[in-house]
Formats: structure tokens, C-alpha cells, sequence
């Protein structure tokens, strides 16, 4: 029998849908560090995780059972996606479905931040009745600057259009401006224009130290900051230093360079206790509706590799998009690129007597994949010579 870990709180619907396919499903609410989660991988043939745990080399040389690996949220930089694919582990993500909640609560922090509505809240919850419009704004007329105009930027630029606010945006890709949103060719052109800033960059290694001293003493003064991305993006000491001058008239922070592995344990920051500034814990996509579909999505996508080897919206194997098929065997052969596999597979198979039905082959970089459909049993001799050629990653017999 397969097994499945999934940590870190994930949702119901995950479980139920392995464990309909027969598939042993073991629940852990937090996060693992190196030495309890190769503990807990011992004999697992999934697992699912979300942004804490880290799965690392030296964690998948001690997972040898390890098939597939499911991100249930947006990022992977958690994992290291070139040790899994060498290893021949299928790793997926969620890359939309909780993207209305970030951007949601994007809107959320822009309007509060502006309307400076934590400063007042404060005020009352302390018993001081403090009715004034002074450092309040209304958000329409006013520019939303977009670092990363990605899934999350485009929908975020939409909606910021529909209160009547000016987007410009800023990417290191060719994207497409959708309505009235203009592209600005440098951060700085765009810091210059914007009284809202807000980061969606992905977590590539790139990106680290992307946001500091230098960029807020370009932002306009009185402008408000926002990161809902990546913790390790942002220098949040000069961020502090620039809200304590009057630099910088808010931030709305929700991820942060180093966080707490469990609900409940102690948070540090730089950042609190200043005035007009909202902390929230990771919580960005964490609505009820986007944690239900990322449950059902990445756990489609592990049970369908599993069924049919399909990788489609694999962050790490080449891509196939594959059906399941009556009447045949199906073998998913795994392999490093390089000139003449696919003929050695076909030879191989053609020593044994093996008829190839239909066959289907990508490549991404370092590796191919190939998905053979046969009309007749695959002997063990001919798996064991298949998993003996010298380019062999993994080999699959699925059905």
C-alpha cells in the first residue's frame, strides 16, 4: 500500500481524495525540521506540505520510498526541485488557487493603510475617541504600484482599476498591461510614481534582498508599503527605520525572513509595534475557499500521476498531459537527456516482445520522460533491463 504525509494543517479535502484511491494517508498539523521529517519520510511515498517545511537534499538522499512531492500553496523554494527531479520525485504546486484571497487581502491592507483605519482602532480600543481626517485618503485617484505582475499582480491590477486607482507596474518578464495599467522599465521609474507599493515576486534566489534602504528612500514620501510575497525580499530594518521618520506612512506585512513553525509560538519583529502597521501571520491565501482548492487541486495532481503518470503543471519533470487507458500496460521511464533513449527503450522492449500501443515523450533541460502504452505484459526481465539502462531516473510500471 502507498503512503501519504501531509503536514502542516492542509485541508480535509486532501485526505479524502487519497485516501479514495486506496492510499494511506498519515496527518501532521505542523511543520517538520531536517531530522523529525527524514523520521517521519521513512517508508512514505507522498508527501504534502505547504511553506515551512523544507524538504532538502540531504532530506530526499534519506527518502528512497519518495514518488511525489504536493506544495500546497504557490511557492517551491522550499524545496529543492533540482535534488527531487534528479531523483526522479514528481513535484507539484497550487499556482492559482488561492490567488483571489492574496489578492483580497491586498485590497483589505490598501484601503486600511490609507485610511489609516490600525491607528484609529488603536485609538478606540485604548478608550480615546480621536475623530480626525487628517493622513487619510481616499484610495481612488491615487497609484498602485505593482512589483511582479504575475498571476497575483494582473488580478490585483484589475481590480485596483475598478476603485479607480492608476496601476503601473514593474516586471522582470515581458508581461502584458491589462486595461489601463502601464509598465514602467525600472523599480525606480515606478517608485517615483507610485503612493502604493506591494511586492507578488516569486522565490527565486534572485529576488533576496530585492527590497531596502535604497528602495524606500526612493519611494514618494507618505507612501505606504506592502509585502504579501516573500519574506527574504525585503530589508524590514530599513523598513522600520523609514516608518519611525515619517518616511513611510504604512506597511502591511504577511511574510517574513525567518517564521515560527507552529501556531502559537513566539514572533519577533523589527516591524512591531509601529504606528499604521498590519502584521498577519502567513495568511495572505489563507481563506476557507482558497485552502479547500488547493487541497482538491494538488491532490488531483498526485493522485492523477500516480494513476495515469501525468505531469502536467509539474514544477520539475518535463510536462505530459496523459489519460488513462483500457487494455494496456503503461510504463513511465524517467531518464537523462541525452541522444538515443528513446530508441534503447524501443529496442528493449522489442527483445522481450513487448508491442508498443501508443507512446508519448517530452523533455525539460537534463531530463526526458517517456510514457509507453503496451499491448501485451511486460516481463520483469524487460523492467529489470529497462531499469538498468545507464540513463535510467525511475521507472514506473502504473498499470
Amino acid at each position: 500500500m502507498l503512503r501519504a504525509l501531509l503536514l502542516e494543517n492542509l485541508h480535509p479535502l486532501a485526505s479524502s481524495i487519497l485516501a479514495a484511491q486506496g492510499i494511506e494517508v498519515i496527518t501532521r498539523t505542523g511543520a517538520l525540521d531536517e531530522k523529525e521529517l527524514i523520521a517521519a519520510l521513512d517508508g512514505v511515498h507522498l508527501v504534502g506540505l505547504r511553506s515551512k517545511t523544507h524538504l532538502t537534499e540531504n532530506v530526499l538522499a534519506h527518502a528512497p520510498d519518495l514518488i511525489a512531492v504536493g506544495a500546497f500553496c504557490i511557492g517551491t523554494n522550499q524545496i529543492d526541485l533540482g535534488a527531487a527531479a534528479r531523483r526522479g520525485i514528481a513535484t507539484f504546486n497550487a499556482p492559482f488557487s488561492n490567488t483571489r484571497s492574496v489578492v483580497e487581502v491586498a485590497l483589505a491592507d490598501i484601503i486600511a493603510l490609507t485610511r489609516r483605519l490600525t491607528v484609529l482602532d488603536k485609538s478606540m480600543h485604548a478608550g480615546v475617541w480621536n475623530k480626525t481626517a487628517e493622513g487619510s485618503h481616499e484610495v481612488r485617484g491615487r497609484t498602485l504600484g505593482i512589483i511582479g505582475y504575475g498571476n497575483i499582480g494582473t488580478q490585483l491590477s484589475v481590480l485596483a482599476e475598478n476603485l479607480g486607482m492608476s496601476v503601473v507596474f514593474y516586471d522582470t518578464s515581458e508581461k502584458l498591461a491589462l486595461g489601463n495599467a502601464q509598465r514602467m522599465d525600472t523599480l525606480d521609474e515606478l517608485l517615483d510614481a507610485a503612493d502604493i507599493v506591494t511586492l507578488h515576486v516569486d522565490g527565486r534566489d534572485g529576488n533576496a534582498g530585492l527590497f531596502g534602504a535604497k528602495q524606500f528612500a526612493r519611494m514618494r514620501p507618505g507612501a505606504v508599503f506592502l509585502n504579501l510575497s516573500r519574506g527574504f525580499v525585503v530589508d524590514y530594518a530599513a523598513l522600520a527605520e523609514s516608518i519611525q521618520s515619517g518616511h513611510v506612512a504604512g506597511a502591511a506585512i504577511d511574510v517574513f525572513p525567518v517564521e515560527p513553525k507552529r501556531s502559537g509560538d513566539a514572533f519577533e519583529s523589527e516591524l512591531r509595534g509601529l504606528p499604521n502597521v498590519i502584521l498577519t501571520p502567513h495568511t495572505g491565501g489563507s481563506t476557507e475557499e482558497a485552502q479547500e482548492a488547493i487541497g482538491q487541486f494538488v491532490a488531483n495532481k498526485l493522485r492523477d500521476y500516480l494513476a495515469t503518470g501525468t505531469t502536467t503543471l509539474s514544477v520539475n519533470l518535463p510536462n505530459l498531459a496523459l489519460e488513462q487507458t483500457s487494455g494496456s500496460h503503461r510504463l513511465a521511464h524517467l531518464h537523462r537527456n541525452t541522444p538515443g533513449v528513446l530508441a534503447a527503450v524501443n529496442a528493449t522492449l522489442a527483445d522481450h516482445g513487448v508491442n508498443i500501443e501508443g507512446q508519448l515523450l517530452a523533455t525539460r533541460g537534463e531530463l526526458g520522460y517517456v510514457v509507453t502504452d503496451t499491448g501485451s505484459a511486460v516481463d520483469p526481465a524487460a523492467l529489470e533491463a529497462l531499469r538498468n539502462m545507464p540513463q535510467t531516473v525511475r521507472l514506473r510500471l502504473l498499470f
